[in-house]
């Protein structure tokens, strides 16, 4: 009997410690955002009405942790009201798989992730999660990770293709081919930096009529480099970046540059002040070279660079006449409120023509940012903001639509995050 007593105990204590070994926590998200948009992204064309519309995103995060192994996952579904009827059988954009990985943890220093995941570096100018987007930014990569007390080394490999295939058949997805990179962060004493090399490839595409048998896919290699750097004192923070952009992309040679500098200041614990400019290198309108020499920032959140309104570099202005970015940005945070308003003085960073191939003004126009923030609960927040876009002739001429219309775009959103479950 004796015996049997210990041979449970010694059970159900090897069951505790493998149970207590575990965590895992699962949480929700459930996002609502309206927007009035009135010359988003480019001014509104005459006698055009603005859009209205209310975007919302479901999310379920479950994260689990055993021992050396680490995986997450989180399936998401992003609609808009009314984009299904109220007794629909099915969904426009159904369930999505946001983040779906595996990590292994050789040891305190070395580990690696393989599956969708997100990429996200520094302040997320070439690297970002995106979740400004209802349907955010994921990767489907392989990343190994070293890192110590005051250093990280990431590198990762991507490659992706249409589907399963016996033979060779163009990409026809808008993504990158393969791609490469590598990421490290240290500090040097009151110093944080990092240095980015990404290396991705771009398949050519085959138009139609294609050939058979399939002629070889050309993939063109762009090089992405530069580095990133922060420091910050009790009343003040300050931080820098250049990226050099080189190779080859859709056949024609590649030379960009993106450098940015940004300071603020803590006049009080609750208002703080700051200034920053930012140079994205472009090509003159009256060049007649192919070359590349505008800088694009890949996958970066560029929601929030260069004015909320979405003007630049949010799935446009590529390829074009770069930019330059000069902006104040002033902030209050109270409790549970938090209020910043932003304006932003854009100007072409290369020659714009007008229509009869004369040089136009470089001043683009002003952007004004205002956003708030009221933490409501510990599990909800609410947020909103308005922008006016003050646009000039020469902006109409980069972007179309009607300059001398009003311009302007509001938001509000509701953020309801709770968490569901929690085991440890």
């Amino acid at each position: 009997m004796n015996i049997f007593k210990k041979t449970a105990l010694t059970a159900i204590t090897m069951i505790s410690m493998s149970a207590f070994a575990q965590e895992f926590d699962a949480n929700l998200q459930i996002r609502p955002r309206y927007e009035f948009r009135n010359g988003f992204r480019a001014p509104i064309p005459y006698g055009e009405i603005p859009g209205q519309f209310i975007s919302n995103r479901t999310r379920l995060n479950l994260n689990f942790k055993q021992d050396k192994i680490v995986t997450k996952l989180t399936l998401q579904n992003v609609r808009v009201w009314g984009d299904v009827g109220t007794t629909t059988k099915s969904d426009v954009n159904s369930i999505q798989l946001f983040e779906a990985w595996a990590q292994y943890n050789f040891n305190e220093q070395w580990s690696s992730r393989i599956g969708r995941q997100v990429i996200s570096y520094d302040n997320q100018r070439i690297f970002g999660e995106l979740d400004w987007a209802q349907q955010g930014q994921s990767h489907d990569a392989a990343l190994v990770t070293y890192k110590n007390k005051k250093s990280q080394l990431d590198f990762a490999i991507a490659y992706n293709a249409n589907s399963e295939s016996d033979i060779a058949t163009n990409y026809v997805v808008p993504l990158y081919k393969s791609m490469q990179y590598a990421w490290f962060h240290t500090e040097l004493g009151k110093i944080n930096m990092s240095l980015l090399f990404l290396n991705t490839g771009y398949e050519n595409k085959l138009t139609a009529p294609i050939p058979t048998p399939t002629p070889e896919l050309v993939v063109d290699y762009m090089q992405t480099f530069g580095t990133y750097l922060n420091t910050k004192n009790k009343s003040w923070d300050a931080n820098l970046w250049f990226y050099g952009q080189t190779g080859k992309n859709n056949t024609n040679s590649v030379s960009a540059y993106d450098a940015a500098l940004n300071f603020n200041y803590y006049v009080t614990d609750k208002f703080k002040a700051g200034l920053g400019y930012e140079l994205l290198s472009g090509k003159s309108q009256a060049s007649t070279s192919k070359d590349i020499k505008s800088f694009y920032p890949l996958f970066g959140t560029n929601h929030g660079f260069n004015g909320y309104m979405d003007y630049f570099y949010v799935g446009n202005h590529k390829n074009t006449v770069g930019l330059q970015d000069a902006f104040l940005k002033l902030g209050y945070t109270d409790k549970k409120w938090q209020f910043a308003l932003m304006p932003h003085m854009f100007s072409a960073a290369n020659t714009v023509l007008d229509a009869n191939g004369k040089k136009m003004d470089d001043y683009l126009g002003t952007e004004v940012d205002f956003t708030f923030g009221y933490a409501v609960h510990k599990f909800v927040n609410v947020s909103g903001g308005y922008s006016q876009m003050f646009a000039t002739d020469t902006m109409q001429r980069l972007k179309g639509g009607d300059v001398d219309h009003t311009n302007n775009w509001a938001w509000v959103m509701i953020n309801v995050n709770p968490q569901i479950f929690s085991f440890k």
